[in-house]
């Protein structure tokens, strides 16, 4: 089961707005903000929703900068996932009951605590790459086995 989702990462100048997911999938990791496309929304609609949902910010320009796939071995979900800067927006970043937002210097980004994955993207992301790849994860204990990202022409 395929499922297409959004991540937005909110910057401004050399800082990143994070957050720390508080419940679900992903629990316990920094990750920008994101959630499922619905039926009938267009890729862009959902990050606007899901990052006024989850931060109570309104993106007002944001840009492609990624796509990726996460596949989970021994099960038939899959994540398309597509990654969007945002550089200005409308709001003050507040905690939901799923996230609780941070801002970090770019050069200080919490690696360490995030998804496996997420941090060999998110570095080529935060040196201003675009990124396309997968990661491969152990579909019942969310291990992760391997990946495959690269730079993407802009």
């Amino acid at each position: 089961m395929r499922q297409v989702c959004t991540l937005a990462i909110i910057e401004d100048g050399d800082r990143a707005l994070l957050a720390m997911k508080k419940r679900g999938f992903g629990e316990g990791w920094w990750n920008g903000y994101g959630g499922k496309v619905q039926e009938g929304e267009e890729i862009e609609e959902a990050m606007v929703r899901e990052l006024e949902e989850e931060s109570g910010l309104i993106a007002r320009k944001f840009g492609k900068r990624a796509v990726l796939e996460f596949f989970f071995s021994g099960t038939d979900k899959e994540v398309e996932m597509h990654v969007f800067e945002v550089t200005d927006y409308d709001g003050k970043p507040v905690e939901t009951e799923e996230m609780k937002p941070q801002w970090f210097a770019k050069s200080d980004i919490p690696f360490d605590q995030m998804w496996p994955a997420d941090r060999e993207w998110m570095s080529l992301y935060f040196d201003g790459k675009n990124i396309t790849g997968s990661a491969t994860f152990n579909g019942d204990t969310k291990a992760f086995i391997k990946s495959d990202f690269k730079i993407a022409e802009k």
